[in-house]
């Protein structure tokens, strides 16, 4: 049995202490609000997971100190509070802790990835990435689901797939961080563009595209900044990029849906009522294309919606017209260099 502490008391930090807990474990849920934390613990429910009750083992707090004793910390807090989260943690955290970080994204004052921000903050402390398709909604109610646990520490990945694979979680180990972790931020951006086409009533052909060549772009950036081609193939890359642009679960993609249906971004967002990480990493990964050079017309097409003001049928459009290519990214670049050569 671990002493686990999950901050975070959102829909996916409520999830996972929930299944924690039924893992036999000892389970503290904490939340940056006092008065949430009064009120969950009056309630014992989460207002975004409806027809689930939060176990009365579980201690649910607004004091960061609960994790003291913790030998697993589980960060699932939005990624804009991933920095803030551990510097508040580091004053009551032991060297000897395990941190794992549910969040996807990235930082978006810094561009860095979650693992980066967690060691900057907490060297002390060995960390791990917790990625792959998982909805709240179902983890919560313990439907079978599949996940990878990447970490530069193997002892690390593997102390986070002993403490929590139970019969509706199977978690497989990973050393390819900067992989799973682009897979799981950068799948956000494909599946609100993937929710825009349904918006716009376009039917299943477009977004087909868009999640395949989406994966094509996302493997593309992550392999110049370090990732593992390989990983894109897995949960952490398509698996999760399926579950999030196909489901009415995923808020990215309910956002997505009512800027294809003429809702202004900031108006979605409030619509939405929940995060929208792919919002705020669209902006960071058009960023980071343009440093690495790597080009990415679904995103950019994207960012130029969500942060221009363009329609989503002449960025659609524009996708549509570009210059023709080979299919394998491999024997186009190979193409390209002999006609360089023959000018």
């Amino acid at each position: 049995m671990a002493n686990i502490t999950v901050l975070g008391a959102g829909t996916f930090g409520t999830a996972l202490a929930i299944m924690s807990e039924k893992c036999g474990n000892q389970v503290n849920l904490w939340s940056y609000s006092m008065e949430e934390a009064e009120s969950l613990n009056h309630s014992r429910r989460q207002k975004n997971l409806p027809g689930v009750e939060i176990p009365q083992s579980i201690c649910i707090t607004g004091d960061i100190a609960c994790a003291s004793q913790s030998n697993l910390v589980i960060l699932a807090v939005p990624s804009f509070a991933v920095r803030e989260t551990c510097r508040r943690l580091q004053p009551v955290l032991g060297p000897g802790a395990i941190l794992a970080c549910v969040a996807k994204g990235l930082e978006s004052s810094t561009c860095l990835d979650f693992s980066q921000v967690m060691q900057q903050e907490l060297p002390e402390n060995e960390n791990v990435i917790l990625s792959g398709p998982s909805h709240a909604e179902e983890v919560a109610k313990g439907y079978p689901t599949t996940v990878v646990a990447a970490s530069q520490s193997r002892r690390a990945a593997e102390f986070v797939q002993e403490t929590l694979m139970n019969p509706t979680l199977r978690i497989y180990v990973n050393d390819d961080v900067v992989g799973v972790e682009l897979g799981g931020a950068l799948k956000n951006i494909i599946a609100l563009s993937a929710g825009i086409c349904d918006g716009l009533g376009l039917g299943d052909n477009p977004k087909a595209a868009l999640m395949t060549r989406g994966i094509t772009e996302i493997a593309r950036l992550g392999v110049a900044m370090g990732g593992r081609q390989e990983t894109f193939a897995g949960l952490a890359g398509i698996g999760d990029l399926i579950v999030t642009c196909t489901s009415m679960h995923s808020r990215n993609r309910r956002f997505g849906i009512l800027v294809g249906q003429g809702v202004p971004a900031q108006k979605a967002l409030e619509q939405v009522g929940m995060v929208v990480e792919g919002y705020s990493c669209c902006k960071t990964a058009y960023l980071l294309a343009r440093e690495k050079q790597v080009e990415m017309p679904i995103i950019t097409q994207a960012y130029e919606i969500l942060y221009q003001g363009k329609d989503p049928r002449a960025a659609l459009q524009d996708l549509m017209v570009r210059p023709k290519r080979h299919e394998s990214e491999e024997i186009w670049l190979q193409e390209t260099a002999r006609q360089q050569e023959t000018c």
